[in-house]
């Protein structure tokens, strides 16, 4: 299964034994939206709703970091999902959530896991199949998670990187943010970024239909971001959600060094001891 596919490639698998459907779809704190809520009301027809925002380890203060094993093989079991099937997630988030939810899929041992083109938006614009209500957990053998923990970096990993500039850091947020003209949305965080860093929000990624740019289109992109692919890369946005959309596009160039800092501005911003930058990249 590639990394991305079409609505048309979900449609003619709708009904498959192995296929799950997850919806992704999750928000920054304070949006007047509820995800759970939107997935009752609307979502494809045999999607699961993950949860996204609760999918993290809440004996970490940090807001959204990296679940457990236990933690994510629990979720797991309760949606009846197993690492060998074939797992689609979407969202229908100005986040474009599902970035979040491949990436966790992966780190955690999923063995076939793409996201849905377009998303929600485009599977509703093309009149395909929706239903209400909870959806019904189907039957699973388990999922054995196993947590790629090199495929995280930590705040000793970025802070040892601004003296080696080993790997580039790329931030997701969006320019305001980035340089510290708009305030965050977290109360008692500085403005700003991480010195030496470049902004690439995840919008670059994307072409004006909601579906993600390829080839050459996105490499221009990444370039016109200051991105050097040549690099390792480290990504980090507010709290490490859209950072793994920026991930996920590397990814459909073949790139396969990247990490997320999991920690990212909530945890940087948030430390007197780190230095920050602001202004334009």
């Amino acid at each position: 299964m590639d990394l991305l596919v079409s609505t048309q490639w979900l449609a003619d698998a709708l009904g498959a034994a192995d296929l799950r459907i997850v919806d992704a779809t999750s928000f920054l704190p304070g949006t007047p939206r509820d995800a759970h809520a939107e997935y009752l009301e609307k979502h494809i027809a045999g999607a699961l709703f993950l949860d996204l925002s609760s999918l993290n380890d809440p004996g970490d203060p940090r807001p959204a970091t990296v679940p457990t094993n236990a933690q994510f093989a629990a979720r797991m079991a309760e949606l009846g999902i197993g690492q060998d099937d074939r797992i689609v997630v979407y969202d229908n988030s100005p986040l474009v959530s599902a970035g979040r939810a491949w990436w966790l899929f992966r780190i955690f041992g999923a063995r076939q896991v793409a996201i849905l083109d377009g998303g929600l938006a485009r599977w509703m614009a093309e009149g395909r199949p929706v239903e209400q209500g909870p959806g019904a957990p189907p039957a699973s053998e388990g999922f054995d998670a196993q947590r790629d923990d090199s495929a995280i970096a930590s705040k000793a990993d970025v802070l040892a990187n601004l003296e080696s500039c080993a790997a580039q850091v790329v931030d997701a947020r969006g320019a305001d943010r980035f340089s510290g003209a708009d305030p965050e949305p977290r109360p008692g965080m500085a403005s700003g970024h991480i010195p030496g860093s470049a902004n690439m929000p995840t919008g670059m990624m994307l072409e004006p239909d909601g579906r993600w740019k390829r080839g050459e289109a996105l490499q221009r992109s990444f370039a016109d971001a200051g991105v050097d692919l040549g690099k390792p890369l480290i990504m980090s946005c507010g709290s490490g959600v859209t950072a793994c959309n920026l991930l996920f596009g590397a990814a459909l160039l073949g790139k396969d060094d990247v990490r997320i800092y999991d920690g990212s501005w909530s945890e940087w911003g948030a430390d007197p001891a780190t230095p920050k930058a602001t202004g334009p990249a």
